[in-house]
């Protein structure tokens, strides 16, 4: 298991991308995707060197998100690749991590599957075990 992005949550992923370029010195690596069963949008960014940026905001006003969001903007999750999201989701049951979600297709990961799992401690994990971006910009 390995970190491979920070996920987070923002009321504008436009205003949230320029601001963490201009400071950070990422770039913007795909264009916005829908996730429709997470009722988000999603927009990568990247840099050299270092995990990607994954910024989610609410696609409607009964996306889950909204309620995250009236804590204030901030990260959302880890996300982790494994060498198969069945199996890792049941790796981490057995060590009491909560399910938040089943292995399903993740839009932003050209419908490979993703899941979310709780881990405690206020922190949500989300398995990958795909390096696909759907909407990439580039191959860089």
């Amino acid at each position: 298991m390995q970190l491979d992005h920070v996920c987070i949550a923002v009321r504008s992923l436009d205003k949230a991308a320029e601001r963490f370029c201009r400071l950070l010195g990422y770039r913007v690596a795909t264009e916005p995707v829908e996730n429709t069963r997470q009722q988000v949008r999603v927009l990568f960014l990247k840099k050299k060197g270092s995990l990607d940026l994954k910024l989610i905001e609410p696609s409607n006003k009964q996306s889950p998100l909204v309620d995250f969001l009236k804590k204030g903007e901030g990260l959302h999750h880890l996300a982790f690749k494994v060498d198969s999201v069945r199996s890792g989701v049941e790796g981490l049951k057995q060590k009491k991590a909560r399910i938040l979600s089943e292995p399903q297709p993740g839009e932003a990961f050209c419908n490979e599957l993703i899941s979310f799992l709780f881990a405690g401690h206020g922190l949500n994990i989300e398995l990958i075990d795909t390096d696909c971006r759907a909407s990439r910009l580039d191959d860089e």
